[in-house]
């Protein structure tokens, strides 16, 4: 998938992070290329996947001035530090500038680093520069945007999620909301993104047999960039043309939710929403309950903690840990506004609205990251 806009910002975040860098503790070793699972022994105390071999890892984010990216290396950094062999931690923000990303991936090869964890916004422009980065030796795992090429090749392994999952949950989720039938707007990324492209074959492969469930305007889906602000113009344009919508399917829940203000500018009720989960969007529909009861909401998991996989697949590679059993990270419901089942829709007024639920950080830890 290439995202080489920024995904996910309930409001946009000020100030690009640069490159962080974090002492995990006392100086380790700059040996730099990974170790095999079997050149390390298991830290006492520590998880399976954090072997003795003392490291250097690094998070070569693409785009990281976000809150929903904000939150996602909040997690991986979390993660990282559950392995006291991990002594070092590098951070780098590419700001949505594939050039940047490429030469930052290239700086944390050069500099010695033994595990590079990379969230490859720009898709298969960024695959030499992966491969490169596994051939010198260092531990290569980019995760949640394909990149192109081929695991134990190009790099060392491709932490996933199945797009297509979603879109079937959204799918499904569309037969209960509307049992007589109706017409759907679906929003997505920027154009020709694999994970709204995926999100939209799922929910046409679960529908094919509601014929009365139609998607109208713009298909595949509505391109948002996913920016607050060109979703904002995309809904207002949508309402001007279209006089009858039932539903609306978005890969970024937040921004839709900034949308709000143009249905009540057009004196429309807020259709039935499948997306992923967001605390602004569940306190917005929990505000709205009493003066439209009738407005149903479904999310599926934002996976910020997705991180964590690849942190603990890089680690175990370079560390000598135990490499965990599946590099591919479910889809799954997160709430439900018609059964309440996993979660009802929850709104927590003690976060902000940049917040996600789903998270596996504390809620202190999620004020942090959101504060940076």
């Amino acid at each position: 998938m290439s995202r080489a806009i920024t995904k996910r910002s309930a409001a946009i975040v000020a100030a690009a992070m640069g490159v962080a860098l974090i002492a995990a503790g006392c100086g380790g070793d700059d040996d730099s290329g990974g170790a095999s699972a079997a050149s390390g022994q298991p830290v006492s105390g520590a998880p399976p996947w954090c072997g003795s071999k003392k490291i250097t890892l690094a998070l070569a984010d693409g785009f990281g001035d976000n809150n929903w990216r904000r939150i996602t290396s909040a997690e991986a950094a979390d993660e990282a530090k559950k392995c006291p062999s991990v002594t070092k931690y590098i951070y780098t923000d590419g700001q949505g500038n594939t050039q940047k990303a490429i030469s930052d991936l290239k700086g944390l090869v050069a500099q010695g680093v033994n595990a590079v964890v990379v969230f490859p916004d720009a898709g298969k422009a960024m695959l030499p520069a992966l491969r490169d980065s596994y051939k010198a030796g260092v531990v290569t795992v980019p995760y949640r945007v394909f990149p192109g090429g081929k695991a134990g090749q190009d790099y060392d392994y491709f932490i996933s999620t199945d797009f297509k999952q979603a879109g079937e949950l959204w799918g499904n989720w569309l037969k209960k909301a509307l049992p007589h039938g109706g017409k759907v707007i679906n929003l997505g990324g920027p154009p020709a993104n694999s994970q709204s492209l995926d999100e939209y074959d799922g929910m046409k492969s679960v529908l094919a047999d509601r014929p009365d469930i139609q998607f109208i305007g713009q298909t595949p889906y509505h391109v948002t960039n996913w920016d607050p602000a060109q979703t904002q113009k995309v809904v207002t344009a949508v309402l001007a043309k279209h006089p009858e919508i039932d539903a609306i399917t978005t890969d970024f829940g937040a921004a839709l939710a900034s949308s709000f203000g143009a249905f009540d500018q057009a004196n429309r009720k807020i259709p039935a929403v499948a997306t992923e989960d967001a605390n602004v969007l569940a306190c917005a529909w929990k505000q709205r309950q009493a003066s439209d009861p009738e407005f149903k909401l479904f999310t599926v998991d934002s996976q910020n903690w997705m991180s964590r996989t690849a942190v603990q697949f890089a680690v175990a590679k370079a560390s000598g840990g135990k490499v965990p059993s599946s590099p591919e990270v479910p889809q799954k419901a997160f709430e439900d506004s018609i059964t309440g089942k996993p979660n009802a829709v929850t709104c927590d007024p003690s976060l902000s609205g940049d917040a996600f639920l789903s998270s596996h950080l504390t809620k202190d830890q999620i004020r942090a990251a959101l504060a940076k």
